[in-house]
């Protein structure tokens, strides 16, 4: 059974019932999210580590998988469970005297979890395909810079339901290509392409879509459902090791931020976790890595802004970072500095050399996002973000193959 107790504005904290359609608050225009039952959850047997998706969680999700109620609404492609690689001949790690890994949401590694359309995009898309399916929604509408279009397209055609993918014309060929397949062979498929980013994809939303009653599933845009599929990956973070039982934080989180959906999903794990007891008030402190060609989150943080003014999209070749303003960055600045965290930014020539370099000594087809990540680890030890016996994972969110043929002279 699903355990919701209501949804609450995550500004004003406006509450709503579990049952809500909706999507920002309607007194302050803010993002909701879900409000969890964690005492009935406590007495429950929510962990399920037999599992090799995300689903593993059980009831600390909106959607029990255990529960035959709950598990016709679910779509799941096995999403989830990815590994933790260890990158401990990085240089810097060497030298500094920390542990670093790198969380793998692109591809696939033998003996864990991976995500269908290699990115981190398919854990926040299962849940709220799932979740549109359970309230009876049957029309949703997302607007992306390519990730979560590409998700979106193989869950909600799984689902049953009708979708629309708006995104710029210059979206990555292998994302754009794939969507547009999936238009021409499904009439449930709809793609858009606007000149721009996904704040001019956005605005086509607003205009043409939800006046028609589709339903928004941007980021931030549904009740919490997005947020509730990126938590699992802090829930992943924190679980215990193979052969163990105790349940931890690492002590720096160094995470790609376009809009910050995993920013708020991780930080909620956490609190989830804490008052089941299974770790302390111990947070790790979160980094938001951004382009210098579009960096809200950076200049708000530096400004000591509480909520970043949009920016003018740039030009990167990370493009999933390319956003320039977002409804939730007030909430994942708050988060950034109550961790004790940062935000910087790096640029493109520096994200392409670290991709190189990565490609070439380790193998692994990390994303330009992921490589912006590793990029900033330099800069951030030389803030005293990073520190001698740290525990620092990396994420890199997709792979690299959905940017190719752009980078393929690169590897």
């Amino acid at each position: 059974m699903s355990y919701i107790s209501c949804l609450k504005c995550t500004q004003c904290r406006t509450e709503y019932q579990a049952s809500s359609v909706m999507n920002l608050c309607t007194s302050c225009n803010k993002p909701v999210e879900i409000v969890l039952d964690l005492t009935a959850i406590g007495n429950t047997a929510w962990y399920n580590p037999e599992r090799s998706d995300m689903w593993r969680f059980g009831s600390l999700l909106p959607l029990d998988i255990n529960n035959a109620v709950d598990r016709k609404s679910i779509i799941t492609l096995n999403e989830g469970n990815t590994p933790l690689l260890e990158y401990s001949d990085y240089p810097l790690a060497a030298s500094v005297g920390f542990e670093l890994l790198v969380k793998e949401e692109g591809k696939a590694v033998a003996g864990f979890g991976s995500n269908p359309t290699q990115s981190f995009k398919d854990r926040g898309m299962s849940m709220a395909v799932s979740m549109a399916r359970k309230l009876g929604i049957q029309r949703i509408v997302v607007p992306t810079q390519g990730n979560a279009g590409d998700s979106v397209t193989e869950y909600g055609l799984i689902g049953g339901l009708e979708v629309v993918v708006i995104m710029p014309e210059n979206t990555p060929m292998p994302i754009l290509g794939k969507v547009a397949a999936f238009e021409k062979s499904h009439p449930t498929i709809h793609l858009e392409l606007v000149k721009g980013t996904i704040r001019e994809a956005a605005k086509l939303m607003r205009e043409k879509y939800l006046p028609a009653g589709w339903f928004s599933v941007a980021t931030f845009q549904e009740p919490g459902w997005r947020i509730e599929g990126k938590k699992t990956m802090g829930l992943e973070l924190a679980q215990p090791k193979k052969g163990g039982n105790g349940w931890s934080v690492p002590d720096v989180i160094v995470y790609p931020t376009g809009g910050g959906t995993g920013i708020l999903g991780m930080w909620k794990a956490f609190d989830e976790l804490e008052q089941l007891g299974k770790i302390d008030s111990k947070r790790p402190r979160m980094i938001c890595v951004q382009s210098e060609a579009t960096p809200p989150l950076v200049n708000a943080y530096e400004s000591g802004a509480l909520e970043p003014p949009p920016v003018d999209p740039g030009d990167t070749v990370a493009t999933g970072l390319n956003v320039a303003g977002n409804v939730g960055h007030f909430k994942v600045l708050r988060i950034v500095r109550e961790s004790r965290g940062c935000a910087v930014s790096v640029s493109d020539q520096v994200i392409l050399q670290t991709l190189q370099e990565v490609y070439r000594k380790k193998g692994w087809w990390i994303s330009p996002e992921g490589a912006a990540c590793i990029a900033a680890l330099t800069p951030l030890s030389n803030r005293g973000m990073i520190r001698k016996g740290d525990r620092v994972v990396v994420f890199n969110t997709c792979s690299m193959e959905k940017y190719f043929p752009s980078l393929r002279d690169l590897v």
